[in-house]
């Protein structure tokens, strides 16, 4: 069988490329930011802050939860979703590396 495009590339690169996708919707964006704001973990109260369904506002946190950016934790008969600081940490090495070498690098591109 043959090798799938991902076998061509680190698994930094894979594991970025899976975050990445994570936020590349608006409503997990949204999700994100409702998230950060509160700063505490919630169990329901996004469906009241998000112009969707409730059924697709679960399908956007279980993406987010699957590549690692949240964090769920059962409360009786809901899950409570919060910020995993961990997933975030990824993203935010991935975009110093390149603002640093952006900066020594700042006139030597066109």
């Amino acid at each position: 069988m043959g090798a799938t495009k991902t076998d061509h590339f680190t698994d930094n690169q894979n594991e970025l490329a899976v975050l990445a996708k994570a936020l590349g919707h608006p409503a997990r964006i949204a999700i994100m930011e409702y998230l950060l704001k509160v700063d505490t973990c919630i169990c329901g109260d996004i469906v009241n802050e998000l112009p969707l369904s409730q059924p697709t506002v679960s399908q956007h946190l279980k993406e987010l939860k699957n590549a690692g950016l949240i964090k769920g934790n059962i409360d009786g008969n809901s899950i409570c979703y919060c910020i995993n600081e961990p997933g975030l940490e990824k993203i935010k090495g991935f975009f110093e590396h390149i603002t640093v070498h952006l900066q020594k690098k700042r006139n030597e591109c066109c």
